[in-house]
């Protein structure tokens, strides 16, 4: 018997994510998440997005969990998870063609800060003339944590092997031609960055 997976941060933070989502993407066709997880944001947010077709990806061992939560979803714009990492070795390879929005959560602090910088340049090498890419996380600002709390996070992911919280102006070096448009506060002390290719 397979256990379901699930993030208490994916219910906390799900309602204040869509409220943005609903209003940048508005126009979007088809949305890309970069490291759907357990599939809790992905299941909630395509049946309220339904303007939009949503396609989930991950590395090939979260597959499974992935779609445990999609089982649930009965709507036709939520799409089994593609594989991809990345940290994989063919990481120019873009999984999916003709997306025009991306949208990655509490991913860019696990990654090494070379994945990060790779993410970055795929995102903006793959999104079309106004592409948006919303962007969830923890984040410094000009080196300076946010808060106590997310200092102490930052230690304790790095402690984990992960690379830890990016910089908003490490991040803008490498969005090649992305602008951030949009840098809101968001609850526990996290961020959405909206990034839009020109």
């Amino acid at each position: 018997m397979f256990d379901r997976p699930f993030s208490q941060a994916c219910e906390n933070n799900r309602q204040p994510i869509l409220e943005i989502l609903n209003r940048v993407l508005v126009d979007k066709k088809n949305l890309l998440e970069i490291g759907s997880g357990t599939g809790q944001h992905a299941v909630y947010f395509a049946p309220r997005l339904s303007h939009l077709q949503w396609y989930t990806s991950d590395m090939p061992d979260k597959h499974l969990g992935i779609a445990t939560w999609l089982k649930e979803a009965k709507v036709d714009n939520l799409h089994r998870p593609l594989t991809f990492s990345v940290s994989a070795i063919n990481t120019n390879v873009w999984p999916l063609d003709e997306v025009d929005a991306v949208y990655t959560a509490n991913t860019t602090h696990i990654m090494q800060r070379s994945e990060a910088q790779l993410m970055m340049q795929l995102v903006a090498d793959n999104l079309p003339s106004g592409g948006v890419f919303c962007q969830y996380g923890p984040y410094t600002f000009q080196g300076q944590h946010s808060s106590e709390s997310n200092r102490a996070f930052n230690q304790h992911v790095i402690e984990q092997g992960c690379g830890g919280i990016r910089d908003i102006d490490e991040l803008t070096l490498w969005s090649n031609n992305m602008a951030l448009v949009e840098t809101v506060a968001m609850p526990a002390n996290n961020f959405m960055l909206i990034w839009r290719k020109p």
